[in-house]
């Protein structure tokens, strides 16, 4: 089995914080997010909301990406939100 390497945004109940990250299991990564088990940046703006994500199967294209898309500008980011997931839904029930 190949292992599934993931890039994701989320945001904050507002929508006015986007992180970004990657991960190797998405659904126990957003929940630990939503669970706050983790100190730090998604904790302390309440980041908890998955918005958009792109599966890898290669690790090194996957930080590829989340370097890139770390880089692009704050319109660019919702573009490529919207592209998928236009009304900023919460997808993580999706992916359960």
């Amino acid at each position: 089995m190949n292992k599934q390497y993931y890039v994701y945004i989320l945001t904050n109940f507002t929508d006015t914080v986007l992180y970004t990250g990657i991960t190797n299991d998405l659904v126990r990564r957003v929940y630990e997010h939503k669970q706050k088990s983790v100190s730090g940046f998604t904790e302390k703006y309440n980041v908890s909301k998955l918005l958009y994500y792109e599966v890898f199967q290669d690790p090194r294209n996957a930080i590829k990406r989340e370097k890139t898309i770390k880089n692009l500008l704050r319109r660019k980011k919702i573009d490529l939100i919207k592209g998928k997931n236009p009304d900023f839904k919460d997808l993580y029930q999706a992916i359960l």
